[in-house]
């Protein structure tokens, strides 16, 4: 059952302090550490994300459920709905990819160093510097580096997913050795508070959008009970099946929002939705 907290209030104080402690007991020590081994070009660089953000996910109450499997070909550009910066969390202790991550993030103090030190990719949208960027993402793709994009270009509410940019599906027509792309869509969703269906007055706790407060929002997100994330990935494809980039987007986002909302509702998608959850799998190899 979720718990009562007191009137006027709906986060405990005391969790959230708690959880945040512990937070930054495993993190700060961590950051030298993940330093050296980005500095060294370690593999090491892509372990520790994924076993940080697996151990965050425990530390903070976040319960993942994970439906379908990440694609095995690398590299691949998965694309994904972005409801939280709970999401970063959630997704990078299921794979072992770095973000692409608007180039204000560069310059957040403290939320900066962690995107750094999990080598994102900063773009900036302005159209003088787009070519520069797909240049730089090629180089990861080569690298056989996996990245993740958020398609929306702003996180949502959670309910629903907002119109996906073809523009940023610009990078999914380069050919990494010199073969097609692999693009994998894929569906998070916010569905349970303490076991119980959130519904639509507790998801926007977790639903960072608009202009919410960060700092004051992350606090209530922290005092809030256990959160059951589901994290569906839907088969990969690429642009060569579509033939442009908005038609691949538009699949994409259909993909997307039918993983949202069987998340949301409970009810299956067929075959693949009938699928057993399975809790934090192991990454892609």
């Amino acid at each position: 059952m979720i718990m009562d907290y007191p009137q006027g209030s709906v986060a405990s104080p005391l969790l959230a302090a708690k959880r945040l402690f512990l937070y930054l007991c495993l993190t700060l020590p961590l950051l030298p550490v993940q330093a050296l081994a980005v500095l060294f070009k370690s593999r090491l660089a892509k372990d520790i994300p994924l076993h940080y953000h697996r151990l965050t996910c425990r530390l903070l109450g976040l319960k993942v459920e994970c439906r379908g499997r990440p694609a095995r070909k690398h590299p691949v550009l998965f694309v994904c709905n972005h409801v939280s910066y709970w999401d970063i969390i959630v997704l990078g202790g299921l794979l072992r990819a770095s973000f692409i991550a608007k180039a204000e993030i560069a310059g957040w103090p403290f939320f900066s160093w962690l995107a750094k030190l999990q080598r994102s990719v900063f773009i900036d949208r302005r159209a003088r510097l787009a070519g520069s960027h797909r240049d730089e993402m090629l180089r990861r793709f080569e690298a056989d580096d996996d990245l993740i994009l958020f398609p929306e270009g702003t996180s949502g509410d959670g309910n629903r997913v907002l119109p996906f940019k073809s523009a940023l599906f610009a990078v999914a027509e380069k050919r990494p050795h010199d073969r097609p792309l692999t693009v994998q869509p894929v569906s998070i969703a916010y569905t349970r508070l303490d076991g119980m269906p959130m519904g639509r007055f507790w998801r926007p706790h977790f639903a960072w959008f608009g202009d919410m407060d960060l700092p004051s929002h992350a606090w209530e997100g922290l005092g809030i009970g256990r959160v059951t994330v589901v994290v569906e990935f839907h088969p990969p494809v690429t642009i060569d099946q579509f033939g442009s980039r908005k038609a691949l987007a538009e699949h994409c986002h259909r993909e997307v929002q039918s993983g949202l909302v069987s998340a949301l509702t409970g009810r299956p998608r067929g075959r693949r939705g009938a699928a057993a959850a399975r809790r934090q799998p192991a990454a892609a190899a």
